[in-house]
């Protein structure tokens, strides 16, 4: 049978709608459609695409069990290895992970693994009602820091080996960046709250509304009984280009922003925390974050947005697939450019003025690619008399973030790089005797999938720590 060259389209709403709500964008694969799909695997013994992948999800094998038409029994090969797996075939970039490594991406289109993925956890979770089998005790306490994606992975990886864990979460509601960074039209809450809900169901324990560093100590969490510790709390610090201009009203961290969109429901007809509604924004910066504010700015009611980036399309670091659905949602992409002002209306002769302070444009200056850098990326360089200003009257910052720095601060020995990332060798080991931590609190700001290797390597290594107690 001659194989088939290209990908099966993923099914998305029209961009014309889409733009003007918070659904969902992709539909996901039919039955038909999946199997299809998992036909045009070639089942290698080397199995490369599986070294592509952070938590070595055995691909063939679930692949191989979609292309019979054994939904339920994909989902579980998968599960072995991975505890968010909705979540994965959403959001991980496969493009440059395990469908980058695919044999049949040397000549023709890779195999949809992600898409294939999504399509198994959505159908289990349409489909299996039953709860999953609670592993005996073993009689060790670990707490883990943070309900993002490296702190429920590490909980689920050692909840099935019988460690009673508890997770604490700063936010009100579990999940982490899964649900105060991604939208709902990329990630729907429910199936956060369903992965969830999954762990709970395995006997892990999520607190929320405590955070660590203020609410408790890692060393009180010692004091509680808990023989280890994870710190997954992420990187939630935002940066700013300390222009001028950046404390007027309307400029946002695009951590606010999208905090506010996603857990504080500003995308509500009447909010309790209002954000912009029409207008025009910049969205400062080219990574998924930006993607995900520009986008999320627009269905909240902005009449024009602008991704202004100082490097050119090929350097854009966002996912091809996020890119090309903001293009077609009338994104504007004003490429070498860079911000060096962000101005502001202000009335000193009458400090009353409620218009004192707010933004009424952003001036950026052209630029053009020189030599690479150390990261081996043509560096952008500024050319002279080239400034301009957009129109805008709000600005959004997304050029990256660090790791709060409360835990550091309150935990005696826990050493951190100077980026404040926390220091830990290859088993996920910090300087603290049984702290353990990864994802971007260690790294800043990474993929999903990154974060979820890290909270499997060190669900292994407590594992193998508290074995020998």
């Amino acid at each position: 049978m001659a194989i088939v060259q290209t990908k099966n389209p993923m099914p998305v709403q029209e961009p014309e709608v889409r733009a003007h709500n918070f659904n969902e964008v992709a539909l996901g694969y039919s039955e038909e459609t999946a199997i299809n799909e998992a036909s045009r695997c070639l089942n290698c013994k080397n199995r490369p695409c599986v070294a592509g992948c952070p938590v070595n999800i055995h691909i063939p094998e679930f692949i191989a069990k979609v292309k019979e038409g054994k939904f339920e029994e994909a989902y579980q090969i998968i599960s072995e290895t991975s505890s968010l797996p909705a979540v994965c075939g959403r959001v991980c970039p496969q493009e440059s992970q395990c469908e980058s490594k695919c044999t049949l991406g040397i000549k023709f289109e890779p195999v949809g693994i992600g898409r294939l993925e999504r399509f198994v956890a959505d159908y289990h979770n349409e489909h299996n009602t039953a709860k999953p089998q609670v592993p005996a005790p073993n009689g060790h306490k670990v707490a883990i820091v943070g309900s993002g994606p490296s702190g429920l992975t590490c909980a689920g990886d050692l909840a099935k080996k019988g460690y009673k864990v508890a997770v604490y979460e700063a936010l009100h509601t579990a999940g982490g960046v899964l649900v105060y960074g991604i939208p709902e039209f990329r990630l729907p809450k429910k199936i956060v709250a369903k992965e969830v809900d999954t762990l709970k169901a395995l006997g892990v324990d999520i607190d929320t509304n405590v955070v660590i560093g203020k609410t408790l100590t890692i060393d009180e969490l010692f004091e509680m009984g808990y023989e280890a510790v994870f710190v997954g709390s992420g990187a939630g610090l935002p940066r700013f280009m300390n222009i001028p201009g950046e404390a007027y009203k309307g400029v946002y961290s695009a951590n606010e922003f999208l905090t506010r969109s996603n857990l504080m429901k500003a995308y509500r007809e009447d909010p309790v925390t209002p954000i912009m509604k029409g207008g025009k924004v910049a969205v400062v910066g080219g990574g998924n974050v930006a993607m995900d504010a520009a986008r999320t700015a627009l269905r909240l009611g902005a009449e024009k947005v602008y991704i202004v980036y100082r490097r050119s399309m090929e350097e854009l670091p966002a996912r091809k697939e996020e890119v090309e659905h903001a293009q077609e949602e009338g994104i504007d992409f004003r490429l070498l450019n860079n911000p060096v002002e962000i101005l502001g209306y202000n009335n000193p002769d009458d400090p009353r003025d409620p218009k004192n302070g707010f933004v009424t444009g952003i001036k950026c200056i052209r630029m053009e690619l020189g030599e690479p850098d150390a990261s081996g990326r043509r560096r952008p360089v500024e050319v002279p008399g080239s400034e301009f200003v957009l129109d805008v009257d709000t600005v959004i910052m997304s050029i990256g973030t660090s790791p709060n720095p409360l835990i550091k601060d309150t935990t005696k020995g826990l050493e951190v790089n100077s980026h404040g990332g926390i220091i830990v060798n290859e088993d996920g080991l910090t300087s603290r005797d049984a702290v353990y931590a990864g994802g971007d609190a260690v790294t800043g700001a990474a993929t999903v999938i990154s974060a979820m290797g890290a909270g499997k390597l060190a669900a292994k290594s407590i594992d193998e720590y508290l074995s020998k107690k």
